[in-house]
């Protein structure tokens, strides 16, 4: 959809705050973001699982618009964590057991068992880009995982070759941007994590691997990274490992975070060339900012990065925030963000 955007708009990063009657809110916050399937977690049963996604995501949506953001996501109603929805539908994985990888938090973790090549053997999401597309006349953004991520949070049976795992889980995510796009996406997102937290592997393939991922696609691109969420991860360093190196990569847009972290932002200096989505909400303060904080938040990057690069964001997490405090946030956002351009006019 062709629609002007005004100086600094906004956007989520992905995820939006799901209602406590879809899924356990406690359960899925009491342990890492699932890697397999964990159909346990949904409180409605599976005839009428779909309708009430539906209908969650309808409230994700009207909330975005109320609030006043510019570019909306689906909010991921439809998902247990980030990744595990896309990953887990692909072949090549063994659809009875799962594997054992260390989690971030570094602690086991039950993730997919790669038996066989991977391979994306139909769309995943295009169905809820589709319904996103149909329900809002904002620009929209589709977010999927990233083929490094994904590679470090699977078990290995088969290939025994990071590299080539991490190259065919980039050709699975092509395949589904292209099919994002035509379903109606103004933007498509992948996320990497995991370059941050396994640096020194993604200094060796990561980069490839992500531009496979956005090879031959028109439309704009965004990839994501981020140093865990708020409700799981406190300690945060002021900086990224694995950021600099994203100058490389042939996407268009950048999302960080840098209001949990109080990110050192002479770092954005290296890819300042590049559109920054910029994570300006706490989200491990359940306080709500006043707009001039997130205004200062904005601010203090145009010293590295022009405002026309400039899109304002939370840091990312929101789908564990309780609803009440996730709205809030965005209205301060949005509050934040028109301060600025009045500022600058």
């Amino acid at each position: 959809m062709t629609k002007t955007m005004p100086l600094i708009p906004t956007s989520v990063v992905g995820s939006y705050a799901q209602p406590d009657w879809l899924i356990d809110r406690d359960s899925l916050a009491s342990g890492s973001p699932p890697r397999s399937r964990r159909g346990d977690l949904w409180r409605v049963e599976d005839p009428w699982l779909h309708q009430a996604q539906n209908d969650a995501t309808l409230l994700a949506i009207r909330d975005q618009e109320g609030a006043g953001i510019d570019i909306l996501t689906d909010g991921e109603m439809r998902r247990e964590s980030y990744s595990n929805y896309f990953a887990t539908a692909l072949g090549g994985l063994d659809p009875e057991k799962t594997g054992t990888a260390i989690s971030r938090k570094g602690t086991p973790n039950p993730v997919p068992l790669v038996i066989g090549p991977i391979k994306r053997t139909h769309p995943v999401g295009v169905a809820d880009i589709a319904f996103l597309r149909a329900n809002t006349d904002h620009m929209i953004k589709a977010t999927l995982p990233g083929p490094f991520t994904m590679s470090q949070q699977v078990e290995d049976q088969y290939y025994n070759d990071p590299v080539a795992l991490a190259m065919d889980y980039a050709a699975a995510v092509n395949d589904e941007i292209r099919d994002l796009f035509a379903a109606g996406a103004d933007v498509v997102q992948v996320d990497e994590p995991w370059v941050q937290a396994r640096p020194d592997p993604a200094k060796k393939y990561a980069i490839p691997a992500i531009n496979r991922a956005f090879e031959g696609i028109s439309g704009t691109t965004a990839l994501h990274l981020c140093m865990g969420y708020a409700a799981m991860i406190k300690d945060r360093p002021d900086h990224y490992y694995f950021l600099e190196e994203l100058s490389d990569c042939t996407v268009d847009q950048i999302s960080i975070e840098t209001a949990q972290p109080n990110l050192d932002l002479s770092s954005l200096t290296p890819i300042a060339n590049k559109k920054i989505i910029l994570g300006v909400i706490n989200l491990n303060d359940m306080e709500v900012e006043s707009a001039q904080v997130v205004a200062e938040r904005i601010e203090r990057a145009f010293k590295y990065v022009s405002p026309q690069n400039i899109i304002a964001s939370p840091d990312c997490g929101f789908k564990y925030l309780p609803r009440h405090i996730a709205y809030a946030k965005l209205e301060a956002l949005v509050a934040g963000a028109r301060l600025i351009r009045d500022k600058l006019r």
